[in-house]
């Protein structure tokens, strides 16, 4: 499956990028303070990047709050041109934003989402609704679905989980995660930790270290207390990293996947 979109309606820049014009209303708020306010948004997508950002029409953007940037980061972002620092509440916050130099996307400005870089605006909305992390992406699905097989996941030779309920995860580009009611899992084996992640499509996540002596990284197991509606099967059920843990569906051993969470443990965000 090609790592980006390839829909019709994406178009592609001499710089690498790829983009998408989006009909979705989007404001973008630091503090209390509302910097962008577009129903013309575009969606951008970064080379070697797997989740898209928003670009703003400037005449959506409250450009009397930026500034040149002081600072201007190198290596950040694909081909950037020019840097702005955002002074909005009596706070300036460095590097906020930036324009690309693609000419299909000049005039537009695109910003930093704090909860996934920590800094940039700390507010999104989609029409009504707040998202988090990174933007939806309009050519990704994630789908929750009970099941009855049986899995069976196992850390260092120990078997942990054991159940024929779960909740199947498919996610476009992930592994499928298999969520486990807790009753069937191991809880003795695992300690809670204060680590946290958010996405876009599912929620806020908790997380559980391995208690035992075998080397796996820590926060190899998560859960969503309070997921989003579209995937409240999941909620409060708990789900192990398949990239560190072996897991076993109806018999057959799952071959571990090598993803951008193997051997990091949820560094790089929410699974």
């Amino acid at each position: 499956m090609p790592p980006f979109p390839t829909a019709p309606t994406v178009r592609a820049t001499p710089e690498g990028l790829l983009w998408e014009p989006s009909e979705r209303w989007v404001r973008g708020r630091k503090g209390d303070v509302t910097v962008v306010d577009s129903r013309h948004p575009v969606l951008v997508w970064e080379p070697g990047v797997p989740v898209p950002l928003y670009a703003f029409p400037r005449a959506e953007v409250r450009e009397e709050l930026l500034r040149p940037a002081r600072n201007p980061p190198k290596g950040t972002h694909t081909g950037s041109q020019v840097f702005y620092d955002l002074e909005a509440g009596g706070e300036t916050v460095e590097n906020a934003a930036w324009t690309f130099p693609a000419a299909e996307l000049a005039g537009h400005i695109a910003f930093e989402w704090f909860r996934r870089v920590g800094r940039g605006l700390d507010h999104w909305y989609e029409e009504e609704e707040e998202i988090f992390v990174h933007p939806r992406d309009p050519h990704k699905r994630v789908d929750a679905i009970p099941s009855s097989r049986h899995v069976v996941v196992e850390i260092g030779g120990t078997v942990v989980a054991d159940t024929r309920r779960p909740v199947l995860l498919f996610e476009t580009g992930l592994p499928t995660r298999y969520y486990i009611p807790r009753e069937d899992v191991r809880l003795d084996l695992l300690e809670p930790t204060d680590h946290s992640t958010g996405c876009p499509y599912k929620g806020t996540a908790a997380y559980w270290s391995w208690r035992g002596e075998s080397d796996v990284p820590p926060n190899i197991v998560w859960s969503y207390p309070d997921p989003l509606p579209a995937v409240g099967g999941i909620k409060g059920l708990l789900a192990f990293y398949n990239e560190e843990a072996d897991i076993t569906v109806d018999g057959e051993r799952m071959e571990r996947p090598v993803t951008h969470f193997t051997n990091t443990s949820v560094s790089p965000g929410s699974p």
